[in-house]
């Protein structure tokens, strides 16, 4: 698919400085999406924004459709009057990485209590949308909403070890928690309803900006979750409810055990028999969420890493061939197109690259790669096509500035200047120039390198579990020059936002 020429930011939303000890869609994402206005920022790139399974990653979530509560505004709830203003002010203003623990025990019990408040009080207009949501969404919602009970009822218990009817998502057993859970069910329900009126309604005012919103597809969905549990047999699980196989990527220049994600791998004859119905689902429901989306490692669908699921380390895995182009050609007899870009970054076969260029699914650059040695050129802005997204750098980097003070290699920061110049305005700059200025249709830049921040503001490093998606950006920090400065860059590069879509009036509908 084809992109219009534009630029924009990455920014997950918890990284926003809302009041509660993470960001949210309050005040905060308005304010942000008016400084993208201003800077005539055309895209707004977030992560996945599913409810975290184990740690923090959102990469790694109970549910592949499921929003994330922690990110349920609840200035935006008392304004809708579900939840007393005044018990706001115990929430926390002050703006530093996130503590999870903390927020969970502050900022949770406020959303169930407003949830509670909405199930005594709604009616009318409001009543109906949660009504249609549900009725809507019950293919994803139910069984999200009844795993996420009994999650609570079994605390530390993977579905696994739970009774064994449970486990096996026998009806009758599943007949019985819905009745003795109901309450909990209902809760959970408006809580997911609130989570996506919020999302929907930043999206319309993302519209009203003609900025698209880019959301992020994970491949693999974590073991723990409501979708392995509810449909385990499109997973390669054995008959004791354990996976056989697991997600990871070989041993490599970085790891010479290489990486064990630990995801259950798809069973894709079960997948091809079902007409790929579950993978319709899910990016139907990704392109009815967002404008564009991104495609995590999409080697995947061409060859996989399958790790026997007994091994600790990645080393004794093997190829295996994906679904390839039939996956893609269903997808795009359902969906009509197919508005997703590839995370294809590191060793990619040719065959990776005809799969993309088939399906006319641009590819991904990054500026920090393109400075190594002769083979990383390919990242360099004179060699980038226009069916590429640039980006400086990506939630998985360093920041820029970082980087460059320790991460840069002298042949690196020697090659870097002698292709960008001199850089007096900080080596971010450089670069997002070079972003901005290269033919690729779409170049992104996190909001850390816009700022000009250093390691302290990096989002996540890969194959480590601590200190990962802690990242705020301080208040006051979006001011009018700067807006003013990418705003100028922006149109010299013919980058100008274009009218977005406005999202439908009824959100959602399956």
């Amino acid at each position: 698919m084809t992109f219009p020429r534009c630029g924009g930011i990455l920014l997950h939303p918890i990284s926003l400085p809302s009041r509660g000890g993470i960001g949210d869609f309050g005040p905060a994402a308005y304010e942000f999406l008016d400084f993208l206005a201003a800077a005539r920022q055309g895209l707004w790139q977030v992560l996945p924004l599913g409810p975290p399974a184990n740690g923090n990653s959102p990469y790694s979530s109970t549910s592949a459709f499921a929003g994330n509560p922690l990110l349920i505004s609840l200035e935006r709830l008392a304004e809708h009057g579900w939840i007393d203003p005044g018990k706001l002010r115990r929430l926390s203003s002050e703006v530093g990485p996130i503590d999870y623990g903390a927020v969970r025990a502050e900022k949770v019990p406020l959303v169930r209590e407003a949830a509670g408040n909405f199930l005594s009080a709604a009616r009318g207009e409001a009543r109906t949308r949660f009504d249609r949501f549900v009725g809507d969404n019950s293919w994803w919602l139910e069984d999200f909403v009844l795993y996420d009970g009994l999650r609570d009822r079994y605390p530390g218990r993977l579905w696994k070890a739970w009774p064994s009817p449970l486990a096996r998502h026998e009806e009758s057993a599943l007949k019985i928690a819905r009745r003795e859970l109901a309450p909990e069910i209902q809760l959970r329900r408006v809580i997911q309803f609130f989570f996506w009126e919020q999302w929907h309604a930043l999206r319309q005012y993302c519209a009203q900006k003609s900025i698209r919103v880019v959301g992020d597809i994970a491949i693999f969905v974590d073991y723990d979750s409501a979708d392995v549990w509810g449909q385990r047999e499109l997973w390669r699980l054995r008959d004791d409810l354990e996976p056989e196989v697991v997600s990871g990527v070989p041993p490599d220049a970085f790891s010479s055990t290489g990486q064990r994600w630990g995801n259950p791998l798809y069973n894709w004859g079960a997948m091809r028999a079902r007409g790929y119905q579950w993978w319709v689902q899910r990016l139907r429901w990704a392109t009815a969420t967002c404008d564009l989306i991104r495609l995590d490692h999409f080697r995947g669908f061409a060859q996989f890493w399958e790790i026997p699921a007994s091994d600790e380390t990645a080393m004794n895995g093997r190829w295996v061939d994906g679904p390839r182009d039939e996956l893609f050609v269903k997808l795009r007899e359902e969906l009509g197109g197919l508005p997703f870009f590839a995370e294809d970054l590191g060793y990619i076969t040719p065959d990776v690259h005809a799969l993309r260029e088939a399906h006319h699914i641009p590819g991904m650059a990054v500026l920090q790669f393109a400075f190594g040695n002769p083979g990383a050129h390919v990242y360099l802005p004179h060699r980038l096509t226009q069916d590429r997204v640039v980006y400086t750098g990506t939630h998985d980097n360093d920041t820029t500035v970082g980087w460059w003070k320790s991460g840069a290699t002298e042949y690196e920061k020697r090659s870097a200047l002698a292709y960008l110049g001199c850089a007096n305005d900080g080596i971010h700059w450089a670069m997002i120039r070079a972003a901005h200025g290269s033919p690729a249709n779409l170049s992104v830049v996190p909001l850390q390198d816009v700022l000009g921040l250093g390691s302290e503001a990096r989002m996540n490093t890969p194959s480590t579990y601590v200190g990962n998606y802690h990242w705020r950006s301080k208040p006051g920090l979006l001011t009018a020059a700067l807006a003013e400065k990418l705003a100028a860059l922006t149109e010299v590069a013919d980058r100008l936002p274009q009218p977005a879509a406005v999202p439908p009036a009824e959100p959602f509908a399956a």
